[in-house]
């Protein structure tokens, strides 16, 4: 039986207005989820299955909670002879290693800051992290070049830095398996000054930096309690189920999806740690180990939907949503078609949980990220009075923090008192997206408030042009952004890139362009179109709509 129960007076509901009303996480002092989740599973059910791990070259592990907590306790004992205490920052750049989640389990127990990132990081990416969270020890996964890139961002900074290596040894670094197995599995809660508390700083994502250098976002030692909201209610996770989110160890997405919301509601977590996404192979691997829950960006399910799903059996995957971008509606209804899921989309950031969803209870209205959750407080506050706007009407998604604190918003930006401040502030944390609710009370993304386009007098969001390209067979992938314009302020631009069946013409624009003003109002559709490769993107895959502009007035 899962944990649940046990923080949450209540857990089934008849209605989304009963679950808005009624539920509640009751939160206990000095929790430490390797201890109070982890460890309680390891001693009630052993041998509940916690993780199943596969890779492409056919290996695969499957951890119990028995088995993490013993690990974890393992290396935990390595991390304090390596002499990392409470409040040291320990970064993992671990790709989709099994690793991860006993490191990740160990530096809590310790009170250790842990800092996961991706592998992609350059020299110049790890002296920026190296400067701001003064790590004390990294652990990377087996990749020679990002080996490289650590060792040369290590020799500038002149910084003293433990390293370790997953899976190979190489010079100068601790090979993690071989140094952790030395030691006893056994790891005391700690006590006194060494105990954690529910309000220290447990984990720190860097966001993605589309529009400057990436911010790190602390959070603290309750913020698990928030993914029962994420898991439960969004991704509808099953207790003795297997839940599979598309998400790097070096994204909080993975934090969504893959550890704390799932395990405390009762399910284990896939991992499929690939070299390059296939969408077909995702699909085998699901199939062959029995997810029953998934988790993907609408990018994934761009990709499946162009594939041949008849063949497949998908009767044993109950539920699937998505979150990270805008859904176009044909995504929706050819998934729907093709598999018999109906997506339920959500709303967040790396800063929060997931804040706005469609649970359960909601008739998904593709595009609408869905209804605000309970303990979140969302409204939606004009960008011109700073007061709720009425349905219809667009404004910011905002969070009241007053007179308490929404779950699992963050403690802010770390050694930056001051960007914080911008943010949240007068009883709100203003996230800088924009959306509007209609009568039914479900919200419809717009987009970030830098990214929407002022044309003509009107306010177009970059993913309405968006969606309606996207309904265009020959669109892949694109990006709508606003070029400046003496006569009309801004003219909307869209930068595309093709499906493999077409080529770019000049008759393909005017073709498109059609298409949109046929698809949506006709003063959204973009003046300028230009063909392209690939979109600027951020290492989290996040397209860099400030780049396409600056492109635009050079």
């Amino acid at each position: 039986m899962s944990l649940l129960a046990q923080y949450c007076p209540r857990v089934e509901f008849e209605s989304h207005a009963d679950f808005a009303a009624n539920f509640k996480i009751n939160i206990p002092a000095d929790f430490n989820f390797a201890y109070d989740v982890v460890d309680v599973y390891a001693v009630r059910e052993p041998t509940r299955r916690a993780l199943v791990w596969c890779d492409d070259a056919g290996k695969e592990k499957i951890y119990t909670f028995a088995d993490l907590s013993r690990l974890s306790q393992q290396i935990a004992n390595w991390l304090v002879a390596q002499g990392i205490k409470k409040g040291d920052m320990v970064m993992m750049l671990t790709k989709g290693r099994y690793q991860w989640w006993t490191l990740i389990l160990a530096c809590h127990r310790l009170g250790a800051i842990a800092v996961p990132g991706t592998h992609m990081l350059k020299k110049k990416d790890l002296l920026y992290r190296f400067e701001v969270t003064e790590a004390k020890m990294i652990v990377c996964a087996e990749d020679a070049a990002l080996i490289k890139e650590v060792d040369a961002a290590i020799a500038e900074s002149g910084r003293q830095i433990v390293r370790a290596s997953l899976n190979e040894k190489f010079a100068g670094w601790q090979q993690f398996d071989e140094e952790t197995a030395a030691h006893a599995p056994s790891f005391p809660r700690p006590t006194g000054d060494a105990a954690t508390h529910n309000n220290d700083m447990m984990l720190g994502y860097f966001s993605s930096g589309t529009s400057g250098e990436p911010k790190m976002v602390a959070h603290n030692f309750v913020y698990p309690f928030s993914h029962i909201l994420t898991a439960k209610y969004w991704q509808n996770v099953i207790d003795g189920g297997l839940h599979y989110t598309v998400a790097d160890t070096g994204w909080a997405k993975c934090a969504w999806g893959k550890i704390y919301g799932q395990w405390l509601c009762g399910s284990a977590v896939f991992v499929h740690d690939y070299t390059t996404f296939n969408a077909l192979d995702t699909v085998e691997k699901m199939i062959h180990y029995g997810v029953t829950t998934f988790c993907a960006p609408p990018t994934v399910f761009r990709f499946l939907i162009r594939e041949d799903l008849a063949k497949y059996d998908f009767s044993g995957i109950k539920y699937a949503v998505t979150a990270g971008e805008a859904l176009n509606p044909e995504v929706y209804s050819q998934f729907d078609r093709l598999t018999g899921l109906k997506l339920h989309e959500a709303y967040g950031q790396t800063e929060l949980t997931v804040s706005v969803a469609t649970t359960p209870w909601m008739q998904p209205k593709p595009g609408s990220i869905g209804r605000g959750l309970p303990g979140v407080f969302v409204t939606l506050l004009s960008l011109d009075t700073g007061r709720p706007v009425e349905a219809g009407e667009e404004g910011e998604i905002c969070l009241r923090t007053q007179p308490e604190l929404p779950y699992g918003i963050f403690l802010g930006y770390y050694k930056a008192d001051e960007l914080t401040r911008s943010v949240w502030h007068d009883g709100y944390y203003h996230t800088g997206d924009i959306a509007w609710a209609d009568e039914d009370g479900y919200l419809w993304f717009v987009g970030r408030a830098d990214d929407v386009i002022k044309t003509s007098g009107y306010r177009v969001g970059p993913s309405e042009v968006e969606s309606a390209l996207m309904e265009h067979p020959a669109v892949l992938e694109c990006a709508a952004t606003g070029v400046p314009d003496e006569v009309r302020g801004n003219i909307i631009k869209a930068t595309i890139v093709l499906t493999k069946e077409y080529a770019a013409s000049e008759e393909l624009k005017k073709e498109l362009q059609e298409h949109v003003k046929h698809t949506t109002a006709p003063y959204k559709y973009p003046r300028i179109i230009e063909f392209v490769s690939a979109l600027p993107k951020t290492i989290s895959g996040k397209i860099r709509r400030v780049q396409l502009r600056q492109e635009s007035k050079s």
